[in-house]
């Protein structure tokens, strides 16, 4: 059963802007760890690459959050939702902490994808409920 739906779009000129009015911390302060290594690694090799990572980053989170309904509001964070690939590329969402506590409580099961072109980052974002003990979707 579907729990909630979000979508969001992103001013991928907007990210770049803050990006150069406080640098890294503002990245820091949108991605949780293994996202910032990953950023940092690509904005070290190409600026650009690493501008649009951390909007499409910023643009998912921002889905997910409408999705479950909470917006940026606790146990949502920044740090707590983090945007990893599958070894086939596929986007996933993986929790931490109180974030993800609240979502097992809930049974959610997230299925999230984006996408960047010129100057915008789009996502959108589909929460499920999972009855207890049914297995999770592929």
């Amino acid at each position: 059963m579907i729990y909630g739906i979000g979508t969001d779009i992103c001013d991928i000129r907007r990210i770049r802007a803050s990006l150069e009015r406080h640098g890294e911390r503002f990245a820091a302060r949108i991605l949780a760890d293994g996202e910032f290594r990953i950023w940092q690694a690509r904005s070290a090799r190409w600026p650009e690459r690493g501008v649009r990572y951390l909007a499409t980053r910023f643009s998912a989170k921002e889905a997910f959050s409408k999705a479950i309904g909470l917006g940026l509001h606790l146990p949502m964070t920044w740090r707590h939702c983090e945007i990893a690939n599958a070894p086939s590329g596929k986007p996933e969402l993986v929790l931490h902490g109180a974030l993800k506590d609240w979502c097992a409580a809930r049974h959610l099961q997230a299925h999230i994808t984006l996408s960047d072109e010129s100057d915008y980052a789009t996502s959108f974002c589909v929460i499920e409920v999972q009855p207890p003990g049914a297995p999770a979707a592929p």
